[in-house]
């Protein structure tokens, strides 16, 4: 399948660029109600401090204009109409469900200026969302694992360790078991925890939250042209987050009648790379659950969603698209093809 991924940021510009980037994704700056952003990697290039966006609604700006990015590179792929699914975190999915629905389920004309990497101005596409699904990320992540790479059966315990929030299933043959489904804070309970350590020591510099979450994965941030090391505080805030919130959660959640359906386990988002938090797993249900990382964890809600999007539209892999909007990243998925160049007039 075809992946592209992006930071979730962006930052409102009014400053003529050009030359800038490579391609479209690299420079995106996407006209929103006539104001100038940059999106993802030109945010982080050219801006001066790009926001997150974090758990974003429907009508919020933020979610809008990261959304018209996506559905541009979709278009660029797939060419106009497209079958669409996308997701929330259970938490608010009951709430956004409709809002989406309205926003996303029709005609878009996205505006979008191509002097970041070639030139020729202001553009304008048209694309059409035909068919739309909205669904909970974890569900998204559980269809994952069930159609690309483990290609899971029976039941199994689905885990998502997102940036904004941790979620948990139990998926069965027959469904969702909703009674099962578990909400909490993501992996930015742990980066906060980061941050109150640092600051006790260290003038961070005014650095946002993206580089912060950026020096956390990375395992080092440069504080007064010093190299800290983060590994053993990553390691502390990342155990202090299991005990006080994982763990917690999941001894609420599932009972021994689950554990009882099923002794598999897979963990996907971002948070499935910590080999830290992946070992807490294991300790905690070991002899009760194998726990699995499959590959790419962070891409499993993505991949999800776009084998959905073949199935809403009657099989037609070539209109497929799944789009996670997440906290950290942007992933737009499609099924391989070949390359289809739209270029607005």
């Amino acid at each position: 399948m075809d992946v592209i991924k992006y930071p979730s940021v962006l930052e409102a510009n009014n400053v003529e660029l050009k030359n800038v980037a490579r391609d479209l994704v690299s420079g995106m700056n996407i006209i929103h109600e006539d104001q100038s952003y940059l999106v993802g990697d030109l945010a982080l290039s050219e801006g001066f401090s790009p926001q997150r966006n974090i758990n974003s609604a429907p009508d919020e700006d933020d979610y809008r204009v990261i959304l018209k990015s996506a559905l541009l590179i979709a278009g660029q792929k797939l060419g106009s109409p497209i079958s669409l699914t996308v997701g929330f975190p259970f938490s608010t999915y009951q709430v956004y469900k409709d809002k989406a629905e309205s926003l996303i389920l029709k005609e878009h004309v996205i505006e979008f200026d191509t002097n970041t990497y070639r030139g020729g101005g202001r553009k304008k596409v048209a694309l059409e969302v035909e068919r739309l699904e909205v669904m909970p990320e974890v569900v998204g992540c559980a269809i994952g694992v069930r159609n690309s790479e483990p290609q899971a059966t029976g039941n199994f315990f689905m885990l998502s360790l997102g940036y904004g929030t941790f979620e948990a299933i139990l998926s069965t043959v027959g469904g969702v078991v909703q009674r099962s489904s578990v909400s909490t804070y993501g992996v930015r309970y742990a980066v906060n925890l980061m941050t109150q350590e640092l600051i006790k020591e260290h003038y961070l510099d005014l650095k946002n939250e993206h580089q912060i979450d950026l020096a956390f994965s990375q395992g080092f941030i440069f504080l007064n042209r010093k190299r800290i090391d983060l590994t053993e505080i990553r390691r502390k805030v990342l155990k202090q987050y299991y005990q006080s919130i994982i763990s917690p959660a999941l001894r609420k959640a599932f009972s021994d009648q689950d554990f009882a359906k099923s002794q598999e386990a897979y963990l996907g988002g971002g948070g499935a790379n910590y080999e830290v938090l992946v070992n807490l797993f294991k300790e905690e249900f070991d002899g009760i659950l194998n726990v699995h990382v499959p590959p790419n964890p962070e891409k499993l809600a993505s991949l999800g969603y776009c084998h959905h999007s073949a199935v809403i539209s009657g099989g037609a892999k070539d209109r497929a698209v799944g789009l996670d909007i997440g906290n950290s990243s942007t992933i737009v998925t499609t099924f391989k093809q070949e390359k289809i160049e739209a270029e607005a007039e």
